[in-house]
């Protein structure tokens, strides 16, 4: 039986073009997973001020209330794994070329990290602050599209450092030909951190595989400080000669998951195709809320679409907000994003 041996002057597999996360290092690390599976955020409520009252007596600064808080919680869920294995007499015939470390680089650049790479593009987009609508964008208009971004998240007291622009090569070539930036070469400096191509409006430009965002999704806007990617294990080991196996073993484990932070959703923004946001609910004086697709609500003032406290809305259902706060309720129609919340 012939052999397909390597020949004698590769000394090496050749790799497919592979890049390293796009979004390690652009995302908070304020919170620790370790030793949990969920994580309870909790964001205390301000409250409003008051004109202070000489005459109140005890009163003067206002009535005295509890601070209380929003509760995020978050819920590890992709738990990924993966093995292989380097036969001892296969490497011999292919001159050696199959190295287990190399081998083990290779599945983690070609799989694991762009697979958690678009899991966590995929959530940051779902669970954005602010999810707005277009047509594809074309040259004459892309420039303001991002404009409108970068507004929203002045908008929401977004601070201005840190903020990263995702977009495709092909968003980022409209970009690069548009009359406002025809003559400008910021977009072309050196890069000053991985994926990291330029500046617009201050943002920091991070070009990404067309694969990587979701479909019709035009750009997504994303303050480090507002999106969150912990990995409580990313485990990769290599056994030689194991149980079993004459030749190396390998094996790969990675628990990790991708969020939005509810307190800092203003920092979040992004563009996807028309159609493709659901329709906000309609909360009338009664009480009830009229929509479509399934509806989240809370009676505490505080954002469904992140607060521990949102509950699944029953058609008809009579609701009654606590003291001083307003329902607030968003939609989801099957096949697209959260709509705006509503608030009455």
């Amino acid at each position: 039986m012939a052999i397909n041996l390597a020949s004698k002057y590769a000394d090496q597999i050749a790799e497919v073009f592979t890049r390293a996360s796009f979004i390690k290092g652009k995302t908070a690390e304020t919170f620790d997973l370790t030793g949990v599976k969920t994580l309870k955020v909790y964001t205390p409520i301000t409250v409003e001020e008051v004109d202070y009252d000489r005459d109140g007596g005890l009163a003067r600064y206002g009535d005295v209330t509890e601070m209380q808080d929003v509760v995020q919680e978050l819920t590890m869920t992709q738990d990924k794994a993966f093995t292989l294995t380097i036969d001892k007499g296969n490497n011999l015939d292919q001159n050696l070329v199959k190295n287990a470390a190399d081998m083990l680089r290779l599945q983690l650049n070609e799989k694991s990290t762009p697979a958690a790479d678009k899991y966590a593009f995929s959530r940051f987009v779902h669970m954005a602050g602010t999810i707005a609508e277009s047509d594809k964008p074309t040259k004459a208009n892309i420039v303001s599209k991002i404009a409108d971004a970068s507004q929203a998240l002045d908008d929401a007291l977004v601070p201005d450092d840190n903020r990263y622009l995702y977009l495709t090569s092909e968003m980022y070539k409209l970009v690069c030909t548009s009359d406002e930036f025809a003559s400008v070469d910021v977009l072309a400096r050196q890069s000053i951190a991985k994926g990291v191509c330029g500046e617009v409006f201050g943002m920091n430009v991070v070009r990404v595989p067309k694969s990587y965002l979701p479909e019709n999704v035009w750009f997504l806007v994303a303050h480090k400080d507002a999106v969150l990617m912990p990995y409580k294990i990313a485990d990769a080991k290599v056994h030689e000669d194991p149980v079993g196996v004459s030749g190396a073993l390998i094996e790969g484990r990675h628990y990790y998951d991708a969020y939005v932070l509810g307190a800092k959703c203003g920092g979040v923004y992004a563009l996807v195709n028309t159609g493709l946001v659901s329709a906000a609910p309609v909360i009338g004086e009664d009480g009830k809320i009229t929509g479509t697709g399934s509806i989240r609500y809370t009676l505490d003032g505080s954002d469904p679409r992140y607060s521990d406290s949102a509950a699944d809305y029953t058609s008809g259902a009579v609701l009654t907000p606590e003291a001083g706060c307003k329902i607030r309720a968003f939609a989801e129609a099957s096949g697209k994003y959260p709509s705006a919340v509503a608030a009455g």
